[in-house]
């Protein structure tokens, strides 16, 4: 409960930069008792606070697979009605057409990311650079 209690600190962090170093400090602070979990740390830094290099309205929608496993909770309840499926191609008939049909639903009905925050992350920065590009080899 103490290692979970502190890892938990390094997802409280308003940004990447502080969560990165939280995390690196708890790394190390864990390292001399628990070795291996200060190693899979080290490792596992970049993975697990991925969510972080993402603006504030989409991480707490990007930090968790809820979605998705209520997707695959959904496919698998459509597929355990059917039971024997007498092709390969109707079991992706009818995946697709769930999968169709969340996305569907996801369009219209429930803004999962709102636009004004998507439209941020895909406007490119300002910069007065030019593209160059690298001479062909001869």
């Amino acid at each position: 409960s103490m290692a979970s209690a502190a890892l938990r600190q390094a997802f409280l962090q308003p940004d990447q930069a502080s969560a990165q170093q939280t995390w690196r400090h708890v790394a190390d602070q864990l390292r001399p008792r628990w070795p291996k979990l200060g190693v899979l740390m080290d490792e596992s830094e970049d993975d697990v606070l991925a969510y972080m290099s993402f603006p504030a309205p989409h991480r707490s929608k990007l930090h968790s697979t809820n979605t998705l496993e209520r997707l695959d909770k959904e496919v698998k309840r459509r597929a355990d009605v059917v039971g024997i499926f007498p092709s390969e191609a109707s079991i992706i008939r009818l995946i697709g057409a769930v999968l169709l049909e969340a996305n569907d639903e996801w369009q219209m009905q429930h803004r999962y990311m709102g636009v004004e925050a998507m439209a941020e992350m895909l406007s490119p920065a300002p910069t007065n650079e030019t593209l160059q590009l690298p001479p062909r080899l001869a």
